[in-house]
């Protein structure tokens, strides 16, 4: 009977990787609530939900240097390390992202998201979140996939890779819209450039969010095509 690669190692590289990705889904109270804070303009709290997110995205960078000091030497992977690096640095620009925008932020605390504008913002927030919450699980069911190589797993994470390019299509919709709206306002050029940037760092997030579920789908693609070669071999 043929066991399942990962079978051979105590922990699955995945099990690292979905804590990673936990970060990831943890930091998304603190990036909305700080969104909604710099909109409000008089919100003294920004500085602590940046600090917890700097915190978080910290906690991640430990995680992903254990993961890419600590995989087993000349050992049968199921997926290439090359690849799983590549999924591991998409995943981690989230977190990057999500820290790169609030930084933006405080750079020009004041005067906050002009209300004809916050609901734009506002709903291109959610349409970033939900793909930063789904990180976690796709990790978590791709990991169920190397353990069975079940094709109804398959379908269930390739399920989740759909999502996450749609909801990454809705956010470029929305930060198109934003911007236009964001021009054709003829504010100062300093608000100008500081909310174009603004709206395109937090369209950055749900870009790397695909990123990450492109690298999984390759992996994934891969290994169905070594299994398919293995048993026609057979």
């Amino acid at each position: 009977m043929r066991l399942p690669f990962f079978n051979l190692f105590i922990t699955s590289p995945f099990d690292e990787l979905q804590e990673h990705a936990e970060k990831a889904k943890e930091c998304v109270w603190a990036f909305q609530q700080a969104i909604e804070c710099f909109a409000a303009e008089r919100c003294k709290a920004f500085e602590e939900y940046l600090t917890e997110v700097v915190r978080l995205e910290s906690q991640a960078d430990s995680i992903k240097r254990r993961i890419r000091g600590h995989l087993p030497v000349n050992s049968r992977l199921p997926v290439s390390k090359f690849q799983l690096f590549l999924y591991l640095k998409e995943q981690d620009k989230v977190l990057d992202s999500v820290e790169d925008t609030l930084d933006w932020i405080s750079y020009r605390i004041m005067p906050g998201i002009p209300k004809e504008l916050q609901k734009d913002f506002f709903l291109l927030v959610d349409s970033v979140i939900e793909p930063i919450e789904d990180l976690s699980r796709m990790v978590a069911e791709a990991k169920k996939y190397f353990e069975t190589y079940s094709d109804r797993q398959r379908v269930i994470v390739k399920d989740i890779i759909r999502n996450l390019r749609k909801r990454e299509h809705e956010a470029d919709r929305l930060e198109a819209d934003l911007k236009k709206k964001i021009f054709a306002m003829e504010d100062d050029p300093i608000s100008t450039f500081h909310l174009i940037r603004l709206a395109e760092n937090i369209g950055s997030i749900a870009d790397h969010a695909e990123n990450a579920g492109d690298m999984m789908r390759a992996m994934i693609a891969r290994k169905k095509s070594s299994i398919f070669n293995f048993r026609f071999r057979e």
